[in-house]
This record gives structure tokens, sequence and C-alpha cells, in this order.
């Protein structure tokens, strides 16, 4: 059996799945419409809609199959995102990739598989459309425009939930976005009595950069510091640009000393970055740090605002004289 490749952007690309904040949401009409139309049309048993977490496959819709999820080392759609256009098996059985694979000698039995690969933005394929087959099958040009048109309306789809809760610029989650993955983390958080943290990023002087440089550089600048967030901290962490130049990480299910090794790691990252931009303004940042815990009673608003007051007090004791 052949794993799944890991993309090249799949820092990237989970960024943009958890941003839309759908994984082990409920099941929705919307979705479901397009996977029973699509079975119906193709006349196979089983039609899913997938997305690809880092180490699942979780299904948002699901025509055929009792399961919810499989493991995405074993999952099809693993392979699936790792293709342009859509991906075909013909007969899983004869396919070197597969034919060992325990989805293929184990139930659901496949033998056919054809997915389209859901792309966001353009660039970040989060997961499938699918079909599967009990019988090897040929999948004819027509075949592909069809499902292909499907596929698109399941984007349009996840468009529509992106287009409220993620960035546009940095493609990590904007306010709206982290407000409703927060509130879950926390959440979860109080129901296993564990810990969590709220890091509030500002980057100094940004207006100066703005105002010297152009709109074009600072978006990029933005965009740059946005994905070290995204190095530094762990996939399970809620990163957000809450607009500006502000920057949150909700960090759950955490000790306090391991915050400070993921605030030393970004600045570790973040002098890495200077260092191999010299032609542009050393980038600062002025940091703030926010403790929960399931005993106190503070909600998600309180927990920006302490964070935000730590930055003020981070910046006023450290950052007072502007950078060369």
């Amino acid at each position: 059996m052949q794993l799944p490749p890991i993309p090249d952007n799949e820092l990237q690309r989970l960024s943009t799945l958890k941003a839309l904040n759908i994984l082990d949401t409920n099941a929705e009409e919307r979705f479901d419409r397009i996977t029973r139309l699509t079975r119906r049309i193709f006349a196979l048993p089983i039609c899913v809609v997938t997305l690809v977490d880092a180490s699942r496959q979780w299904f948002k819709s699901c025509q055929g199959l009792e399961v919810t999820e499989t493991s995405r080392d074993i999952s099809f759609c693993g392979h699936a995102i790792n293709h342009d256009g859509i991906f075909i098996v013909n007969d899983a059985q004869m396919d070197p990739r597969f034919h060992d694979n325990p989805l293929v000698t184990q139930s659901p039995h496949i033998r056919f598989y054809a997915g389209y690969p859901l792309t966001i933005r353009g660039e970040y394929r989060v997961g499938t459309l699918c079909l599967i087959g009990n019988e090897p099958r040929e999948f004819s040009a027509d075949d592909i425009e069809t499902l292909t048109d499907l596929g698109q309306m399941v984007e349009a789809e996840l468009l529509s939930i992106s287009l409220n809760t993620l960035d546009p610029l940095t493609m990590i989650s904007n306010r709206r976005g982290f407000e409703q993955l927060a509130f879950q983390s926390l959440a979860s958080c109080r129901r296993t009595n564990s810990q969590a943290a709220l890091v509030f990023f500002d980057l100094d002087f940004f207006k100066e950069l703005n105002d010297s440089f152009g709109h074009r550089k600072g978006d990029q600048v933005l965009y740059d510091f946005a994905h070290l967030l995204m190095a530094a901290f762990r996939e399970s962490d809620v990163i957000a640009r809450l607009g500006g130049d502000e920057f949150v990480v909700l960090l759950s299910f955490v000790k306090i000393d391991a915050v400070h090794v993921a605030i030393e790691r970004f600045q570790s990252l973040l002098e890495q970055y200077n260092q191999q931009h010299p032609q542009q303004p050393t980038l600062v940042s002025s940091i703030g740090v926010a403790h929960w815990s399931p005993e106190l009673d503070i909600n998600l608003e309180d927990l920006l605002d302490a964070a935000d007051r730590a930055m003020y007090q981070d910046k006023a004791e450290h950052h007072l004289n502007k950078p060369e």
C-alpha cells in the first residue's frame, strides 16, 4: 500500500481547512442534496464529501457509508488532493498503490474510485467529492465533466463559508472565524478540565512600513507574518488576524511552560525572517499572553481584553524605540 503524499502547501492547506470551521459539524442539506444527486447520476453505491485533516479524512456528507471518518493514511482522498483534476482508480485490486489497502480488502471493498479535489481560493485542496463502487469501472470524458460540475457546486458552498470566516489576504481565520473556533476550543477545555492560553500579537511600526514602502509591501508582510505564526504554533491552535496588524493564537490543552516555548519558537523564526530580508525594515512584534483555566469565570471577550492589555504593556516596556 502506498501512503498518500503530503502536499507541498500542507501547512497553509490545513490552516485554510480549519478556518472554514466545518470539521465535526452536523450534516447539512446543502451538501447532502449534492451527494444524493451525484450518487443517483452515476448509479454508484457510495458518494461522500470528504475533508482531509492532518491525520484523518472526515465526511461532511455521506451516502452509502455508516462511518464518519477514516485514517488519512489509508484514504484514497489523501491521494486525490495531490491532483489538479479528478483522481480515478478504475480497479483498486489491480492498482499497486491500493490493492492491499484495508478499504479494498475489507469493507467497503472499494474497486472503483473517482474523486474531485475541492479547492479553496484556487490553491488549497481541502477534500473531495468522491464516488466509490464495488466493481471495476471506466470513467468517460462526459463522466469527468459531470463530476467536475457537481464538485464545483460543493466548492461554491465551501466558498460561501470561507467568505464569512477567512481573512482573504492571509488565508487564516478572520475575527468571526476565530470566535467560532475559539468558543469550541474553550468548551472542549472546560469539558476535559484543561488549560488554554491566548497570545496577542501586534506588528510594531507597521504604519511607517506602509507609508515608506507602500501597501503592496505591507500586505506581503502581513501574509508572511501569518505564515510565521502557522509555522511556530501547532496545527490544533487557532490562529487568526483580528484586523489591521493584530493577530491572535489560542492554544488549547496546553501547559504554561509550553506556551512560552511556542512563543520563543516564533521569535526565533521572526529573527530568521528578518535576517533573510535585510532589504526591508526589521519586523518587531509586541506580544501579550492571557491564561485560561476552567475554574476561571472569564469568557472569550475577557480573555481577548486581558491579552490585549498584556500586549500593550509589552509594547510600552520593550518597543519604545523605532528599529532601524
